[in-house]
This record gives C-alpha cells, sequence and structure tokens, in this order.
C-alpha cells in the first residue's frame, strides 16, 4: 500500500508539472481612464456619501412601511371590535325590544284579569276595604 501512495503522488507531482499555467504576457496601460487620481477619490468620497444618503432614505421606508402596516393592522382589528359592538347592540335591542312586549302581554293579562273581575261583580268590600279604613289608634 505505502508503494501505491508514493506511487500515486508521484504521478500527481507529474501531472502539476505538465498542467502548470504558463507566464502571463500583458501589454503594459495606463488604468483608470482620463481622470486624475484627485478626481477619481474625489468621485468615490461623493459615491460614498449617496450610499448613506441611500441606506438612510432605505431605512426610513422601511420605517413607514413597517409603522403603515401596524395602521392598517389597528384599524383591522378596531373594525372587528365595531362590528362585535355593533352586534351587541342590536341583541340588546332584540332583548329590550322582548322585554317590553313580555311587559305588554304581562300588562294587557292583568287589564283583562280585573276588567272580568269587575264584571263579575265580585265583593268590592275588598277594594274598597284598604281605602276606608277608620284612623288607627297608635301605642306611644
Amino acid at each position: 500500500t505505502c508503494s501505491v501512495a508514493k506511487r500515486e503522488l508521484d504521478d500527481l507531482e507529474r501531472w502539476k508539472e505538465e498542467h502548470r499555467p504558463g507566464p502571463i504576457k500583458l501589454v503594459p496601460q495606463r488604468l483608470g481612464g482620463k481622470e486624475s487620481e484627485a478626481q477619481a477619490r474625489q468621485k468615490q468620497q461623493m459615491m460614498l456619501m449617496q450610499s448613506k444618503y441611500q441606506q438612510k432614505h432605505k431605512r426610513e421606508e422601511y420605517v413607514k412601511a413597517k409603522k403603515a402596516a401596524e395602521e392598517d393592522e389597528i384599524l383591522k382589528k378596531k373594525a372587528i371590535q365595531r362590528e362585535k359592538a355593533e352586534t351587541l347592540e342590536v341583541k340588546k335591542r332584540q332583548q329590550e325590544m322582548q322585554r317590553r312586549e313580555m311587559l305588554f302581554e304581562d300588562q294587557y293579562y292583568k287589564t283583562n284579569e280585573l276588567l272580568n273581575r269587575l264584571e263579575l261583580g265580585l265583593p268590592k268590600s275588598d277594594s274598597c276595604q284598604i281605602a276606608n279604613r277608620g284612623p288607627k289608634s297608635t301605642a306611644w
């Protein structure tokens, strides 16, 4: 196994030597275009400042969008609560109407009962006895 590993390493070294890239030959040229170094640095400075303003603008936009989303969420919750309150109000009104109807029916039956008793000529002493009592003696 050692001889196999050594032979493979030798093969690898030989392959590296054969496939090694040659020297790079470039024609020397002036880089940077027509601008001077001072102009290039000034341009870099301007771009840096602009990027700062752009980042600030992005942050502000993000905050505005977040606030708008929160406001929208609050409005949705308010609308839901308003609907709940309205349904509760309708329910209360219905209950009040039912209560009034029951009261009216009860009053109607009581009135009819009283009128029937009067028509039958029940003894008037029941109704008059309370009103015509004599003077009470008070024990001091």
